[in-house]
Protein backbone atom coordinates (compact mmCIF):
# COMPACT_ATOMS: atom_id res chain seq x y z
CA UNK A 1 0.00 0.00 0.00
CA UNK A 2 1.71 3.41 -0.60
CA UNK A 3 1.20 6.72 0.82
CA UNK A 4 -1.84 7.57 -1.65
CA UNK A 5 -3.89 4.53 -1.35
CA UNK A 6 -3.09 4.66 2.77
CA UNK A 7 -4.10 8.67 2.76
CA UNK A 8 -7.98 7.53 1.07
CA UNK A 9 -8.02 4.59 3.37
CA UNK A 10 -7.97 6.69 6.09
CA UNK A 11 -10.24 9.37 4.76
CA UNK A 12 -12.88 6.49 3.32
CA UNK A 13 -12.63 5.09 7.27
CA UNK A 14 -12.71 8.84 9.14
CA UNK A 15 -16.18 9.99 10.35
CA UNK A 16 -16.85 13.33 8.95
CA UNK A 17 -16.90 16.03 11.72
CA UNK A 18 -19.48 18.70 12.09
CA UNK A 19 -17.72 21.19 12.45
CA UNK A 20 -20.60 24.09 12.00
CA UNK A 21 -22.62 22.24 15.14
CA UNK A 22 -19.54 21.71 17.36
CA UNK A 23 -18.71 25.25 17.09
CA UNK A 24 -22.36 25.92 17.83
CA UNK A 25 -22.26 23.58 20.41
CA UNK A 26 -19.02 25.36 21.80
CA UNK A 27 -20.74 28.71 21.39
CA UNK A 28 -23.43 28.44 23.35
CA UNK A 29 -22.48 26.39 26.02
CA UNK A 30 -19.28 28.20 26.95
CA UNK A 31 -21.05 31.51 26.72
CA UNK A 32 -24.06 29.78 29.35
CA UNK A 33 -21.22 28.94 31.71
CA UNK A 34 -19.88 32.83 31.41
CA UNK A 35 -23.30 33.79 31.88
CA UNK A 36 -23.68 31.78 34.66
CA UNK A 37 -19.80 33.39 36.07
CA UNK A 38 -21.55 36.99 35.50
CA UNK A 39 -25.08 35.86 37.50
CA UNK A 40 -23.13 34.77 40.52
CA UNK A 41 -21.36 38.06 40.27
CA UNK A 42 -24.19 40.01 40.36
CA UNK A 43 -25.87 37.78 43.18
CA UNK A 44 -22.28 38.63 45.15
CA UNK A 45 -22.49 42.11 44.53
CA UNK A 46 -26.32 42.04 45.75
CA UNK A 47 -25.10 40.30 48.89
CA UNK A 48 -22.90 43.49 49.72
CA UNK A 49 -19.36 41.86 48.83
CA UNK A 50 -17.23 44.33 47.03
CA UNK A 51 -16.09 44.20 43.66
CA UNK A 52 -12.63 42.53 44.13
CA UNK A 53 -14.30 40.19 46.59
CA UNK A 54 -16.71 39.02 43.95
CA UNK A 55 -14.48 38.15 41.45
CA UNK A 56 -12.40 35.79 43.26
CA UNK A 57 -15.83 34.41 44.70
CA UNK A 58 -17.12 34.00 41.38
CA UNK A 59 -13.52 31.94 40.34
CA UNK A 60 -14.02 30.07 43.23
CA UNK A 61 -17.63 28.66 42.99
CA UNK A 62 -17.23 28.14 39.52
CA UNK A 63 -13.76 26.04 40.11
CA UNK A 64 -15.74 24.28 42.95
CA UNK A 65 -18.90 23.65 40.73
CA UNK A 66 -16.97 21.87 37.62
CA UNK A 67 -14.89 20.10 40.12
CA UNK A 68 -18.21 18.68 41.74
CA UNK A 69 -19.54 17.86 38.52
CA UNK A 70 -16.09 15.99 37.06
CA UNK A 71 -16.77 13.86 40.50
CA UNK A 72 -20.31 13.07 39.12
CA UNK A 73 -19.42 12.76 36.26
CA UNK A 74 -21.64 15.03 34.92
CA UNK A 75 -19.05 17.43 33.36
CA UNK A 76 -17.41 15.01 30.90
CA UNK A 77 -20.27 14.39 29.14
CA UNK A 78 -20.95 18.44 29.13
CA UNK A 79 -17.44 18.23 27.83
CA UNK A 80 -18.20 15.70 25.54
CA UNK A 81 -20.89 17.67 23.60
CA UNK A 82 -19.59 20.92 24.00
CA UNK A 83 -15.72 20.72 23.42
CA UNK A 84 -13.43 23.68 24.00
CA UNK A 85 -16.63 25.64 24.87
CA UNK A 86 -16.68 23.74 28.35
CA UNK A 87 -12.96 23.54 28.61
CA UNK A 88 -11.67 27.49 27.55
CA UNK A 89 -13.28 28.73 30.66
CA UNK A 90 -11.65 28.40 34.48
CA UNK A 91 -14.35 25.24 34.91
CA UNK A 92 -11.92 23.01 32.18
CA UNK A 93 -8.70 23.60 34.60
CA UNK A 94 -10.74 22.36 37.49
CA UNK A 95 -12.04 19.70 35.24
CA UNK A 96 -8.40 18.94 34.23
CA UNK A 97 -6.99 18.24 37.57
CA UNK A 98 -9.90 16.51 38.89
CA UNK A 99 -10.49 14.18 36.25
CA UNK A 100 -6.96 12.33 36.65
CA UNK A 101 -6.99 12.50 40.56
CA UNK A 102 -9.94 10.55 40.19
CA UNK A 103 -9.07 7.98 37.45
CA UNK A 104 -6.01 7.01 39.85
CA UNK A 105 -7.52 7.24 42.82
CA UNK A 106 -7.05 3.65 43.35
CA UNK A 107 -3.35 3.61 42.81
CA UNK A 108 -3.10 5.50 46.51
CA UNK A 109 -2.91 9.14 47.96
CA UNK A 110 0.38 9.70 47.11
CA UNK A 111 0.88 7.49 44.33
CA UNK A 112 -2.55 7.68 42.59
CA UNK A 113 -4.03 11.07 42.92
CA UNK A 114 -0.68 13.24 44.13
CA UNK A 115 1.83 11.99 41.60
CA UNK A 116 -1.15 12.09 38.73
CA UNK A 117 -3.08 15.36 39.75
CA UNK A 118 -1.14 17.53 37.16
CA UNK A 119 -0.78 15.26 34.35
CA UNK A 120 -2.80 17.21 32.13
CA UNK A 121 -2.70 20.83 33.79
CA UNK A 122 0.87 20.55 35.37
CA UNK A 123 2.43 21.72 31.74
CA UNK A 124 -0.10 25.01 31.24
CA UNK A 125 0.65 25.81 35.10
CA UNK A 126 4.65 25.13 34.15
CA UNK A 127 4.18 27.40 30.36
CA UNK A 128 1.93 29.66 31.91
CA UNK A 129 4.00 30.57 34.99
CA UNK A 130 6.95 30.80 33.15
CA UNK A 131 5.33 32.68 30.48
CA UNK A 132 3.86 35.27 32.67
CA UNK A 133 7.22 35.89 34.21
CA UNK A 134 9.47 36.29 30.92
CA UNK A 135 6.66 38.84 29.75
CA UNK A 136 6.92 40.76 32.99
CA UNK A 137 10.44 40.87 32.85
CA UNK A 138 10.22 42.45 29.69
CA UNK A 139 7.56 45.08 30.83
CA UNK A 140 9.90 45.78 33.38
CA UNK A 141 12.93 46.72 30.71
CA UNK A 142 10.85 48.58 28.99
CA UNK A 143 8.99 50.28 30.95
CA UNK A 144 9.93 53.73 31.67
CA UNK A 145 8.44 54.71 34.69
CA UNK A 146 10.00 54.25 38.48
CA UNK A 147 9.39 50.60 39.82
CA UNK A 148 8.48 50.70 43.81
CA UNK A 149 8.33 47.39 45.07
CA UNK A 150 5.52 46.80 47.82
Amino acid sequence: MNKEDYQKFVEDKSPNSPIFKNCFNAFWVGGLICSLGQIMFEFFKYRGLEEKLCYSSVSISLIFLSAFLTALNVFNRIGKFAGAGSLIPITGFANSIVSPAMEYKSEGYVMGVGAKMFTVAGPVLVYGISTSIIVGLIYMLFNTQTITLI
